[in-house]
């Protein structure tokens, strides 16, 4: 298996200094290891996305000397790939309507019959609101989230990733991992286009 590491930026405003680290992190990695540097718009999110900042990522990479594959991978230009995971993860039970705004899931974190929200890396972790919900009670304004707790039921192996950096090594990801630190994660947004979450993992696995 190759080596593979990409850098995917949003085309929403400049990059910084953080962008620029990880640009050349990954960038390092993969030409140590003889590997793949790839580089990713993700623009899903067409409302905040410009083509003029995504020219300027492009200016700021060669400025600091990468070079990436070519051509690049825009996920506004791979939208009919994301539909059969979804059309998949519907069939197997696993995605649910949601109506909750942001508001919403602030009250219900306060509401003991809902249950404490806890805070992961994307913020706060759904309280399960909508959860029993059927896809046939839908509307067309809803958000469309993974059932965390059935798909972790369907898991057949081990979940793991190699960390790199200061823990370097092996770690394995629990289901309780899944349900405590990342929960009912947002799938498709309320205007019908494709969350962050369902896209960077079809489009990891497509590209290697």
């Amino acid at each position: 298996m190759t080596f593979t590491t990409r850098f995917a930026p949003s085309p929403t405003g400049p990059l910084h200094l953080g962008h620029a680290y990880s640009a050349l992190l990954a960038h390092q990695m993969a030409t140590e290891a003889g590997g793949r540097f790839l580089l990713r718009i993700e623009d899903t999110d067409q409302s905040r996305a410009r083509r003029q900042w995504e020219e300027l990522i492009y200016e700021d990479l060669s400025w600091l000397g990468l070079a990436w594959e070519t051509p690049i991978k825009r996920q506004s230009d791979q939208l009919i790939s994301y539909s059969k995971p979804m059309k998949v993860l519907e069939e197997s039970g696993l995605i649910y309507p949601c109506l909750c705004r942001r508001s919403d899931i602030e009250a219900a974190a306060g509401a003991p019959q809902e249950g404490v929200a806890q805070f992961g890396p994307d913020g706060r972790i759904y309280p399960g609101t909508c959860r029993h919900r059927a896809m046939r009670e839908g509307r067309a304004e809803d958000a469309l989230r993974l059932n965390m707790q059935r798909a972790a039921e369907t898991l057949t192996a081990q979940l793991s990733y190699h960390e790199t950096g200061l823990h370097s090594g092996p770690k394995k990801v629990t289901p309780e991992a899944l349900l405590s630190q990342v929960g009912d994660v947002v799938l498709q947004r309320r205007n019908g286009q494709i969350a962050y979450h369902l896209a960077v993992v079809v489009d990891d696995a497509l590209q290697g």
